[in-house]
């Protein structure tokens, strides 16, 4: 079995899970919740950098961050599944998903402002400069051609807007009604969509 340190709510995780449901390898995982402020949990010491998600092979070894370990898979899988092989979609597709990822990690900073910091020390400039970045992201990919066989790119813009549903309360689907529809046909043609929405 491959072990996946994830835990419910963390968007790359899903985007894994996603991935290994539609490669075929799901049923391959072995899922372990982990708790990356806990100085005790495993996960510090199986990814240096405390983070999640992270994958362990039969041999021991630990693949990190999502975007390697989802290239594992579909190398796994036969390659270029959900990793276009060719020059022409593999590229679009891989700045696809540093797109959505920039976009979450910007969403990330702006929950863990407030979860980490006292509020005394809360920086309304912090959290204005990643909302910009959100924004700024979410307009890019609202002029994105988004249409085509699904791919990495995708499964983590499909992620990232799961997330701003649940951490933001969908704030961004006033603004973005194309990306709204894109969501909709995604999660209908996408059955683990659903099946890997965090509980809360």
């Amino acid at each position: 079995m491959l072990v996946l340190r994830s835990s419910d709510a963390s968007p790359f995780g899903r985007k894994v899970k996603i991935a290994a449901h539609i490669l075929g390898l799901f049923d391959r995982l072995q899922i372990v919740a982990t708790d990356t402020a806990d100085p005790s949990d495993a996960i510090r010491q199986q990814n240096p950098l405390g983070k999640i998600p992270a994958l362990i092979l039969e041999d021991g070894t630990v693949l990190y961050d999502s975007r390697v370990i989802v290239d594992y898979l579909d190398h796994l899988a036969g390659a270029g599944r959900i990793v276009p092989i060719e020059a022409a979609r593999r590229y679009p597709a891989l700045v696809m998903q540093a797109l959505a990822d920039g976009i979450l990690d910007a969403a990330l900073l702006q929950v863990y402002e407030k979860r980490w910091r006292e509020a005394p020390l809360h920086s309304e400039r912090w959290t204005e400069h990643q909302a910009g970045k959100v924004a700024r992201g979410l307009a890019a990919l609202a002029e994105t051609d988004l249409s085509g066989e699904t791919h990495v790119g995708h499964i983590t813009v499909a992620c990232m807007l799961g997330y701003l549903d649940l951490r933001f309360a969908g704030a961004w689907r006033a603004d973005y009604p194309s990306l709204v529809a894109w969501l909709d046909d995604f999660a209908e043609r996408t059955p683990s969509f659903a099946t890997t929405r965090p509980k809360g």
